[in-house]
């Protein structure tokens, strides 16, 4: 009879405790983090396609005579910058290391911009059609970053207010779970540009 009762008084514990997260909002939590997770690895995936993409782009580049070398080795740099962070799921609870990868994948959003406006000015650059196959891809590339981005700020956003809405900000305190970082950096404008593309070959 003592067995049972006991039994009886732990199954009943568990569900007031079940029930107490429940209601404090652990569960939602669990299912927001994870939403946020699966946004910045969408995130990552359009990233590391643009770098993907760099590479080749530069390559054909160079086979352009006289092309302005600042502004190809800028492009270089910039992305061996962009592609030396290690953006791990965990970056976006750091909220310094996250401003560092934002820094360094505007950087190359702003480098690469600037050569598909000096590429406008040679003729032969306009005129590859391999070229341009590269200037498109990298296009719908950058609109993918965009909507991707925006999935992630959006996501970040819901968990934040739970994070810091009573009382779930009790439940958040408890179990660890501190308000995301955000897209914040000066030049936030210039990364959710896709860079300028002239598809006129004349």
């Amino acid at each position: 009879m003592r067995r049972r009762l006991l039994s009886l008084a732990s199954t009943l514990a568990l569900s007031a405790t079940a029930l107490s997260l429940t209601g404090c909002g652990y569960n939602d939590f669990q299912r927001e983090d994870e939403a946020t997770k699966a946004a910045w690895s969408e995130v990552l995936n359009q990233y590391q396609r643009r770098a993907d993409l760099i590479p080749n782009i530069v390559a054909s580049v160079k086979g352009e005579a006289n092309f302005e070398q600042e502004t190809l080795t800028k492009v270089i740099e910039a992305r061996a910058k962009a592609t030396s962070i290690q953006a791990t799921p965990e970056l976006v609870n750091n909220p310094e290391a996250f401003q560092k990868f934002q820094a360094a994948q505007g950087e190359l959003t702003g480098a690469l911009s600037r050569l598909m406006v000096v590429s406008e000015n040679y003729p032969n650059l306009k005129a590859n059609q391999g070229f341009q196959d590269l200037r498109v891809q990298l296009e719908g590339t950058e609109n993918r970053i965009t909507v991707a981005r925006n999935r992630y700020i959006k996501s970040v956003e819901t968990y934040n207010v739970l994070a810091r809405s009573f009382p779930t900000n009790l439940t958040a305190m408890v179990f660890h779970y501190p308000p995301k970082p955000v897209f914040t950096v000066q030049n936030e404008a210039q990364i959710s540009t896709p860079p300028a593309v002239n598809f006129d070959k004349k």
